[in-house]
């Protein structure tokens, strides 16, 4: 039994970490008033009442623009490393940043030649 009097106070602490979420939201139910309706549940579009429903299906070059932005960022990112080592990577790491950017242009003329870009 002594072995484990040394861990009460992590079991307390774990107790008090788990508890602590439940009754202040429990706290907060019994506090808040209870007021609101149909005005509280409505999106706000800056006072002006809103035109149709917020949920509505977005346009895939949305997406296209997102993956487009995300495989770009991570050319950047690639980028900057690259160009603070430049010198100690020499001949091998100028070429190695070639290949990478040839095939990031080859896809990008991929996408400009397949159409995806004529709608921006």
């Amino acid at each position: 039994m002594d072995t484990l009097a040394g861990y009460i106070p992590i079991f307390l602490f774990m107790a008090l970490a788990f508890a602590f979420p439940f009754v202040t939201l429990l706290v907060a139910k019994l506090v808040r008033p209870h007021s609101g309706g149909e005005g509280k549940l409505a999106p706000y579009e800056c006072g002006v009442d809103p035109e149709s429903d917020a949920r509505q299906r977005y346009a895939i070059r949305y997406y296209v623009v997102a993956i487009l932005f995300v495989i770009f960022d991570v050319e950047t990112i690639f980028l900057f490393p690259w160009a603070i080592i430049f010198k100690q990577l020499a001949l091998f790491g100028l070429i190695e940043m070639l290949v990478f950017l040839g095939i990031l242009i080859v896809g990008y003329v991929w996408i400009i030649k397949k159409g995806a870009l004529d709608w921006a």
